[in-house]
């Protein structure tokens, strides 16, 4: 993720994310490996209290375009009940 840029790779291929999608990565990004609650993430990218399902359907789209396989997810890890964590290597 180039945050100065706005870009996204993948293996040396671009990948297209939608705003909402780049501002979620960008926050996972920037707390790497510390998990953050659904309530702060939909506080952060969303400006304050949605529906968590929200975030879920985000989160899904972004498994499908940077994970190699979306169902086996390795890089945003799901807390059950808490929320999400990108994995930092």
């Amino acid at each position: 993720v180039d945050q100065v840029r706005g870009l996204v790779t993948v293996s040396g291929q671009t990948v297209n994310l939608t705003p909402r999608e780049y501002d979620l990565l960008a926050l996972l990004v920037r707390h790497a490996g510390k998990v953050l609650t659904h309530k702060f993430i939909l506080r952060e990218v969303w400006g304050g209290e949605t529906d968590v399902q929200y975030l879920r359907i985000y989160v899904r789209a972004l498994r499908q375009k940077i994970e190699a396989d979306p169902e086996q997810p390795t890089l945003i890890l799901t807390e059950q009940g808490v929320g999400y964590r990108l994995r930092a290597d």
